[in-house]
């Protein structure tokens, strides 16, 4: 199962391990179709949309899809209590990870900081 958004989606996690291989930087927002969500996935379209970052994939993925434990579970996530989980990944290892709500300006933060 899919979010309904404009993105491109991470269905499952053999899906997830072929993007980390094939892919050097990429963005995964894990959450639901949630008040503290449906604004990530706004500016990340806006970003993809932007062509500013034409390095960086963008992926959203379902929270409670199962294999989205590997997100869920990993140290930099194991203590956040609010939604979405946004990861941020190097040449296949999680740099960076926020919790609930981020602004455009915080994203584009982040990702020039790991990214460009």
């Amino acid at each position: 199962m899919n979010l309904p958004t404009d993105l491109k989606h991470v269905s499952s996690g053999p899906e997830l391990e072929t993007l980390l291989k094939e892919k050097e930087n990429l963005m995964v927002c894990c959450g639901r179709m949630g008040p503290m969500c449906i604004p990530v996935y706004g500016h990340m379209k806006k970003l993809v949309e932007s062509g500013n970052f034409p390095q960086i994939e963008f992926r959203d993925m379902l929270f409670d899809n199962p294999d989205a434990a590997v997100i869920r579970e990993h140290p930099k996530c194991r203590s956040f209590m609010g939604l979405p989980f946004t990861v941020y990944y190097k040449n296949g290892k999680m740099v960076h990870a926020t919790s609930s709500l981020q602004s455009e300006e915080q994203i584009k933060e982040i990702l020039n900081k790991y990214f460009t």
